[in-house]
């Protein structure tokens, strides 16, 4: 090492142990420009919020919020009382939910999950990035809330069966 390069060194040591006396706080926030130069210093890491997937908890909230970020993604209304009413009266809130005695099922489609959706329905409106199982409470969600806005405007503009 140069003798600059040790020069350097006991400059740096010697403004942490100062910036260490002052307060933990300060030194903290400076010790990561200490040492770094204009030329080589690396660019600053994006927000952790950029990076971060947002994570949503395994209930009705979780998935009618998860839905709700979706479909702003893809332009598609609604809202979350909107959604939030139609799955009480549609499923009570069981993803699970099938449908044997209507028209549909007689039909052989039975209507399924949180919104009732029938797989033909289901497959015309499925919304990419979310799961081709119309079980899955998002994947049905969404696709149902494709549905409406094309049919009616907005999930937010259904009060009966649809």
């Amino acid at each position: 090492m140069s003798a600059n390069g040790q020069n350097r060194h006991a400059r740096t040591a010697r403004i942490a142990r100062k910036l260490a006396v002052a307060g933990t706080g300060a030194a903290v926030l400076a010790l990561p420009l200490i040492g770094a130069t204009g030329a080589s210093a690396a660019a600053p890491a994006a927000p952790a919020a950029a990076t971060a997937a947002t994570t949503y908890p395994n209930t009705l909230d979780g998935w009618i919020r998860e839905s709700l970020d979706v479909m702003a993604q893809h332009g598609i209304p609604g809202s979350y009382e909107g959604i939030h009413r139609n799955i009480m009266r549609e499923s009570s809130g069981n993803p699970l939910a099938i449908n044997n005695w209507d028209i549909n099922a007689i039909n052989g489609t039975p209507s399924k999950g949180l919104l009732q959706v029938i797989d033909p329905t289901f497959q015309a409106y499925h919304v990419p990035g979310t799961s081709w199982d119309p079980y899955d409470p998002v994947a049905n969600i969404t696709a149902a809330c494709n549905y409406a806005a094309d049919r009616y405007g907005s999930m937010d503009n259904v009060f009966g069966a649809y």
